[in-house]
């Protein structure tokens, strides 16, 4: 891989890991979608909603500390898998949240983006040049 490439591969690893936080907060500071959308078989909804919340601010912060990013992508990977059935959830009862489009054009492009978020996230199980990586850890200076 080029340099170039490489610090490309990092800025995305930081834009995804500022989403991921993004929209673990999102749990808390507006967790009524969320909890609108947990398919209702499972128990404690909002529970649910906040724990996502605290895994996705968790492994975000995580995918930014070196020695600690290919298992937060895993994790991440898991976490995408987990979701998915709120997000059918969403389009096969048609579950409309203020704000979202409700179309089937919008879940035609939702549901297979989750799989887009997959592979983004898959991208990070595989060691990287820590001389560059992304990191929210100070970097000795030995």
């Amino acid at each position: 891989m080029t340099l170039s490439w490489k610090r490309n591969r990092e800025i995305l690893r930081v834009v995804l890991a500022v989403c991921i936080v993004v929209a673990g907060a999102l749990h808390f500071l507006a967790s009524e979608p969320f909890v609108k959308i947990v398919p209702a078989a499972l128990p404690y909804p909002l529970a649910l909603v906040y724990i996502s919340g605290v895994i996705e601010i968790g492994l975000g912060l995580a995918l930014l500390v070196p020695a600690l990013s290919q298992l937060a992508a895993w994790g991440m990977i898991a976490l995408f898998i987990a979701v998915y059935p709120a997000n059918i959830n969403m389009a096969v009862n048609h579950i409309h949240l203020a704000g979202v489009p409700d179309g089937n054009w919008f879940h035609a492009i939702r549901l297979p983006f989750q799989f887009v978020l997959i592979a983004w996230a898959y991208w990070y199980t595989r060691p990287s040049d820590t001389d560059i990586q992304a990191s929210i850890v100070p970097k000795s200076s030995t």
